[in-house]
């Protein structure tokens, strides 16, 4: 067996502070690259247990690592202040239900060298990326890594590794840990809405996720989700101070970065400002929007601004990166890619972000078409379990791509198990009630005059704009005018003759699966999902194209 969990494009990034390791035991290799945000001074991968028999490489954060090492007593002794290490012990107590006592993001690979074992889990949602493949010559053979450009070489069999799951060796199965109330869409939940607790269960999740040791920040596009999530993060940045201690393992859990069992941050690096970031062609709908955010929040805001040459320029690297040829990730992907190579250049290691939120609550204009609650919950359903082929995947290999983290509070478990589970007629976009009526109401104040409002009241209740659209609307017109020029209508004609299966339906679709076909060999195709509306006959992903935009393509 052979395993690789993190990025074997060792492509080392100025200023990114990047540690290399590799273990070989048996006929096991694990190796791995570390972008150090949580136990900087100690947590070199791979991680091996106590008495040297358990080896671990992992990618992501564990925010209750502070409560889990807390349940072991003195059982353990602990070689790191990482985060990730408690998986090591966690697996010697709980065996391969392990993951389900995590909660975070991560994608990892352990190997028990006593029963010769491997086992390999995903987050419940993939918001890291992993891969896993076969090379039908080596059958007995079985590899992982976050990217496929590590194992398109090796293997002639790659799919992506279903989130929510784990592998174990000794059975060779894959079975499913996660198991939320709301995964099976049907019945639809008929549990009363609780506006409070959504809110509070957001931030809750908020507070989780600046558990770090490095700067970090905010992606702030204007839209409701970034800027409710920027406003929770200086409400919680504001709140506390700088608690950092002695940091030895010995000193005991009260000195590590987390939260305690009672959700409270402990020996987190708190600053005066929060910094904040957005970015958008000059006089984007996004850019005015997030400046009036970051000015009533008082972040220190950093808005930046690139040009449609640029955006077409950078689009190979984007695929490259990104791993797949869907045009609404592509679209969307490029100025998050370009914003995170200049958030990298000022230090910053870890952002939050706003991934998830229409998903969980039909936020996207095409729910307004949904015929009744059953239907838009099951749409629900289905959109965040397709979240790790789609805004997962763009947000973390956007900026993993310059050695930065996304962090994304909407997809913690606890509040999805909230926010998934109550009456979905709640969520319907009828009468008075925009999408995402139910988040924007859980955060409007107007009726609690003691409390200071978390946002602009025209932010609050703000349409939505997809981030592809939100840049600027001359971004996605680009795109198509660019595709029309360099795909002629006989290459378009004759489509189906190169692809027999997930043919591109628009030039622009077209000319992203040409240059993703050029930098990787067809077995990376059934990795892909393209990113489609439903009830609607529209093939442009974009929000525009939906009637109710007000400025909808015709109109602009």
């Amino acid at each position: 067996m052979a395993s690789n969990p993190k990025r074997c494009n060792s492509q080392k990034r100025k200023n990114t502070l990047i540690i290399s390791g590799n273990i070989i035991s048996n006929n096991t290799i694990l190796t791995h690259e570390r972008l150090s945000i949580v136990g900087i001074d100690s947590g070199a991968q791979p991680l091996i247990s106590e008495d040297d028999t358990l080896i671990l490489a992992v990618n992501g954060e564990i925010y209750n690592h502070r409560v889990i090492r807390k349940s072991f007593d003195d059982k353990y002794k602990f070689k790191t202040h990482s985060d990730c290490e408690v998986i090591l012990y966690l697996y010697a107590e709980q065996d391969i239900e392990a993951p389900k006592f995590l909660d975070g993001m991560f994608s990892f690979v352990l190997y028990d060298s006593k029963k010769d074992r491997i086992i390999a889990a995903r987050d419940p949602i993939g918001i890291t990326s992993f891969y896993q493949g076969w090379n039908s010559s080596q059958p007995e053979t079985v590899y992982f890594a976050s990217e496929l450009k590590c194992l398109h070489p090796v293997c002639d069999k790659i799919v992506s590794f279903p989130p929510g799951h784990i592998y174990d060796s000794a059975t060779g199965k894959t079975t499913r840990y996660f198991q939320p109330k709301w995964w099976d869409a049907s019945p639809a939940p008929e549990k009363p809405l609780d506006l409070k607790l959504i809110r509070a269960t957001l931030e809750k999740s908020v507070r989780k996720r600046l558990m770090a040791e490095v700067p970090y920040g905010v992606l702030l596009s204007g839209g409701l989700d970034s800027s409710l999530i920027a406003s929770i993060a200086v409400r919680e940045t504001q709140a506390g101070s700088n608690l950092n201690g002695d940091r030895s393992p010995e000193s005991g859990s009260d000195n590590l970065v987390g939260i305690d069992g009672e959700g409270h941050l402990k020996t987190v690096s708190k600053y005066e400002k929060l910094r904040s970031f957005s970015i958008g062609l000059p006089g984007s709908p996004d850019g005015i929007a997030a400046k009036k955010v970051a000015d009533f929040l008082g972040t220190e805001h950093h808005s930046y601004t690139f040009t449609i040459q640029e955006g077409l320029d950078a689009l190979r690297d984007v695929i490259y990166h990104l791993e797949t040829y869907d045009v609404t990730t592509i679209r969307a992907s490029t100025p998050m890619y370009l914003l995170s190579r200049k958030i990298k250049a000022l230090g910053v290691k870890m952002v939050l972000s706003g991934e998830g939120s229409d998903e969980i609550f039909g936020g996207y204009l095409y729910f307004h078409a949904a015929p009744d609650k059953s239907e838009f919950h099951q749409e629900t359903v289905r959109r965040v379990k397709n979240l790790h082929l789609a805004d997962c995947l763009r947000a973390n290999k956007s900026t993993s791509a310059w050695g930065l983290e996304a962090r994304v509070p909407f997809l913690d478990k606890e509040f999805l198990e909230v926010a998934m589970g109550f009456d979905p007629e709640e969520k319907m976009i009828r009468g008075e009630r925009i999408e995402k009526w139910v988040l924007r109401a859980a955060f409007d104040t107007t009726s609690e005059p003691e409390m200071v409002p978390y946002l602009p009241k025209d932010i609050l209740w703000r349409q939505k704009e997809q981030f592809s659209d939100g840049v600027g609307y001359g971004w996605i017109d680009a795109l198509k005018d660019t595709a029309a020029r360099l795909v002629s209508d006989e290459q378009f004609a004759n489509r189906q003759s190169i692809w027999k299966e997930d043919v591109p339906d628009t030039k622009e679709a077209y000319w992203y699966r040409q240059m993703f076909d050029e930098q990787f060999p067809k077995q990376c195709a059934s990795t892909v999902m393209r990113w489609t509306p439903t009830w609607s006959k529209q093939t442009d992903p974009s929000g525009r194209a939906i009637s109710t935009h007000v400025a909808k393509y015709g109109s602009a």
